[in-house]
């Protein structure tokens, strides 16, 4: 079996590779290419300046997840929102940050680590229809039903 291979096109003379931050880390930092003012309580997209594909054995079946840097939340109430990179997507990646401050813009700097790329293995299951679903104990009980007295209705 092959280790993939993560191939990085730059779109911009400023880009840069996505890094490990440790010779452990399960995602790669990736930086922005431009300077951005996000308002409070307001989003908006940054590019990195690259593009991505990868190769290897099976490599159809992973993308690439666009995850928050925890280090980011934690200083600045900046969070990243749902991102996916699918395997077959060839244009720039870009991050969607969150400004959820109440009062402070936050500014993004060309070169600022904003987000991470976490690769992860996926499996496409075939869709089924049908009329009914097997019993469970649990059945339709969702959001907090395994340990919440009950979350009230909106």
């Amino acid at each position: 079996m092959s280790q993939l291979q993560l191939n990085v096109k730059y779109l911009r003379e400023d880009a840069r590779e996505p890094v490990y931050g440790s010779d452990y880390a399960a995602g790669m930092d990736v930086f922005s290419a431009v300077d951005e003012s996000i308002p409070p309580r307001t989003r908006k997209l940054i590019g990195t300046g690259i593009s991505v594909s990868w190769k290897g054995c099976d490599a159809e079946h992973y993308y690439l997840r666009v995850a928050p840097r925890s280090g980011l939340a934690a200083k600045s109430s900046v969070d990243v929102s749902a991102g996916v990179v699918d395997y077959d997507y060839r244009g720039e990646v870009f991050v969607l940050l969150v400004n959820n401050h109440n009062e402070n813009t936050f500014e993004v700097k060309k070169g600022d680590k904003i987000a991470q790329l976490i690769m992860e293995k996926i499996n496409r299951p075939i869709i089924g229809i049908v009329t009914e679903h097997t019993e469970t104990k649990r059945g339709s009980g969702g959001f907090g039903s395994t340990d919440v007295p009950k979350i009230p209705s909106p």
